[in-house]
């Protein structure tokens, strides 16, 4: 067997593996990503891109991509209903999605996981990723310096030595099962079993169906429309060797028309498990786990896809910093606790949506009640650990109110409209790439003090570097004309000095993990 080395092996390249990719491209790290299957997702799931995905997007440069990936449809429905014909329960017509437009100066995207992965797979593979289809890992061992794996494809096998292993290989992750990592959760809720057909059903827009109707297997399922017209996708309750004339059957009670002739599209069936689990954990040693391997939960919200993506996003800053020598390895530690509770928080609140929609009968008092404001979930939630510099007053919380934003250390920081050399920007279009300083405009110290820091920091001095025609800046991020705020990568508050009081330097060491 020959032998290789990567400074990351990535197993896996769906959303969470594929972003993990790019984004440590972006970073200069490269990455060899090894998927058992011989392409990317060829289902339709996983549509819509929430805005702070497209700000992450953007720092990837593939933004664009995704939004022109999905269909241009005039409206969107979600539909509770008997059949698509049929009646209806709850109708839900979206010609917009919520305006958070206050919160980030990006907008949605509605492009589907297999239209989206190939975006990813390319941008990856520009920025230096080894991408490898029909490659499975066979085993894998770890120590205290490195992992060693053993790959296989249609040549043999072969060794491969990486600073660091990232799973990405899906709700059964066999390597979270290798390493022993439980999970916990309600457990699986229904097993489903799902077709793509086609047919004229005169659907205009996009369209997602929850059905209720005792003459489907299972009582419910669902019917969604694809990127391709007149093209839909069926799920119902798992049932076993299903011929072609009971597919036909189940397309016309769901469909709700009776002398419907669909085309059974070939390779269109699939299986899976709705399930409420989050892994115990989401780092052994040199291992790391993200995507579905991490947690597994109803598609009744749409976090799914956009969360596998993010995971990629705040996970390959740090893998960069620590493989290039720039942090500590203990940075690495900040992965479990900045995305577990979130995870715990996140399946609760689909579960709910998922009886809210299609299993009323399951509703009990354990529901988690929908958070308020809407946007909490997607704004609210804080990255709490050793790599954010806490102030002593900080009450732990792990969630805020996203529309009265605190800029407090391990938040998000805050979207505030600047202009840059007269044109219009946001606070959140300076985040992405590497440690920001924004300091207000009276700030001398802190901006003297980046610039003897031993880390490449952007500093901006708002009110003179960057423009603020409304005047938000220092009070948004609650700091005086004197102080500073250290954003990190990902966007989220690693530093804040509300004055001229405080130790960069001190926090910097502190935040990266450096002895």
């Amino acid at each position: 067997m020959s032998d290789e080395q990567t400074p990351v092996l990535v197993v896996g390249a769906g959303l969470a593996g594929l972003s993990l990719a790019m984004f440590l491209g972006v970073h200069g790290v490269r990455s060899l990503v090894v998927e058992r299957h011989p392409t990317t997702s060829i289902y339709p799931k996983a549509r819509g891109q929430f805005p702070h995905t497209m700000e992450a997007l953007r720092v990837a440069g593939v933004a664009g991509r995704v939004f022109d990936a999905g269909p241009d449809v005039p409206d969107f429905h979600i539909v509770v209903a008997e059949s698509v014909r049929g009646r209806v329960y709850n109708d839900l017509v979206m010609d917009a999605n919520p305006d958070f437009s206050a919160l980030s100066p990006a907008g949605w995207a509605n492009a589907s996981q297999e239209r989206t992965e190939p975006v990813l797979l390319a941008r990856a593979r520009e920025l230096g990723a080894d991408v490898r289809f029909g490659t499975e890992l066979v085993s894998f061992t770890q120590n205290d310096s490195e992992v060693h794996a053993v790959l296989r494809d249609a040549t043999g096998e072969h060794r491969v030595r990486a600073d660091y292993l990232v799973a990405a290989d899906g709700h059964r992750s066999p390597i979270r099962h290798a390493l022993g990592i439980g999970t916990h959760g309600r457990g699986d809720l229904s097993r489903s079993i799902g077709i793509v057909f086609e047919a004229d059903l005169g659907m205009s827009g996009f369209g997602l169906y929850f059905l209720r109707n005792p003459e489907l297997p299972g009582g419910a399922g669902v019917v969604v429309s694809t990127d391709d017209p007149n093209r839909y996708a069926l799920s119902v309750g798992y049932r076993e060797d299903v011929t072609e004339a009971e597919w036909i059957s189940m397309i016309r009670v769901a469909t709700g028309v009776p002398d419907l002739n669909p085309l059974l599209v070939t390779g269109g069936v699939t299986t899976g498990h709705t399930s409420v689990r989050v892994a115990d954990r989401f780092s052994s040693g040199r291992v790391h786990l993200i995507g579905d391997a991490v947690r597994v939960m109803p598609p009744t919200g749409g976090f799914g896809g956009n969360t596998a993506i993010l995971d990629g996003y705040y996970l390959a800053w740090k893998l960069a910093m620590v493989v290039k020598g720039e942090a500590g390895p203990a940075l690495l530690d900040s992965h479990d606790p900045e995305r577990r509770p979130y995870a715990d928080i996140l399946v609760e609140q689909q579960y709910t949506a998922f009886v809210q929609r299609l299993r009323p009968d399951l509703a009990d008092d354990t529901l988690a009640a929908p958070l308020d404001p809407v946007s909490t979930l997607f704004f609210g939630y804080r990255h709490l650990s050793s790599a954010v510099a806490l102030e002593p007053d900080d009450d732990g919380a792990a969630l805020e109110n996203p529309e009265q934003p605190t800029a407090r250390p391990g938040s998000r920081a805050p979207h505030v409209p600047l202009r840059r050399d007269g044109t219009p920007t946001s606070t959140r279009d300076l985040f992405g790439r590497k440690f920001v300083l924004l300091t207000g405009p009276a700030a001398d110290r802190w901006v003297t003090a980046s610039a003897n820091l031993d880390l490449t920091v952007d500093t901006y001095r708002v009110g003179e570097d960057l423009e603020d025609p409304d005047g938000h800046f220092t009070k948004t991020y609650g700091i005086t004309d004197e102080g500073a705020v250290l954003v990190r990568p990902d966007g989220f508050v690693a530093w804040r000095a509300e004055g001229a009081e405080g130790d960069l330097e001190e926090a910097v060491n502190k935040i990266l993990s450096r002895a």
